[in-house]
């Protein structure tokens, strides 16, 4: 499969074959917010786990995964090391020195690489190239 934007990635259901795992609640990003880390995957008991981005594998229709050990317990940890994708949309994206409008979206190829950042410019979307820009982060972490 080729590149998947964010949004469309948060709302496949994780399976293991047939069986529905958890969905998908946000995506944590490196902290410069080029690459994904993983999915931030709410159970069937309301837990939260974290499923790192290379043990998962994005296809129609779902999120795969090869085994249930794959969902980790300690979504803090990633949390405090990355950036939460959720908490990003509607900060303001820099090029060189230039704002060119407020996020939207994120665009991932199927090797986790921020590709593309959708952008908002004064009610226009429009998508711009992830090298050379800059998201410009909330104070905090995903945490």
């Amino acid at each position: 499969m080729g590149s998947r934007s964010a949004a469309e990635m948060l709302g496949l259901p994780v399976r293991l074959h047939d069986i529905r795992l958890g969905r998908p609640v946000d995506l944590v990003l490196d902290a410069a917010g080029q690459r994904v880390l993983g999915f931030v995957v709410v159970n069937g008991d309301d837990a939260q786990r974290f499923l790192p981005f290379a043990a998962s594998q994005t296809g129609d229709g779902e999120i795969a995964v090869a085994s249930a050990l794959m969902l980790l317990d300690d979504v803090g940890f990633y949390r405090k090391r990355g950036l939460s994708f959720r908490s990003i949309v509607g900060t303001d994206i820099v090029r060189g020195r230039a704002t060119v409008g407020t996020l939207v979206d994120v665009i991932v190829g199927k090797n986790g690489d921020v590709e593309e950042l959708e952008v908002d410019a004064r009610g226009t979307r429009a998508r711009v190239p992830a090298a050379g820009s800059t998201v410009t982060p909330p104070a905090a972490t995903a945490a």
